[in-house]
């Protein structure tokens, strides 16, 4: 049973990525998953899923989607705040 953990920012506040490849990046927070610790904020970390055809009339084709990062390498923009 994993405890809910305390997160900083809520849905809608205006972040700034403070490590890791999107780092001085800004995006608003679309989601929180309190169970894993885990934000989804808008335009940032996005990555590539192939999906192959499952009947012979569709065809393949590679989705790009949002995927979280920790709540820890996220930081409140105060200047959109004030």
């Amino acid at each position: 049973m994993s405890k809910k953990q305390k997160i900083h920012v809520k849905v809608g506040d205006i972040v700034v990525i403070i490590s890791g490849f999107h780092k001085n990046e800004t995006g608003e927070i679309i989601k929180i998953n309190k169970k894993t610790g885990k934000v989804l904020v808008k335009g940032i970390n996005f990555k590539f899923k192939h999906v192959k055809p499952n009947t012979e009339n569709e065809i393949g084709e590679i989705k790009q989607f949002e995927a979280p990062i920790h709540h820890s390498n996220v930081r409140l923009n105060l200047k959109e705040v004030s």
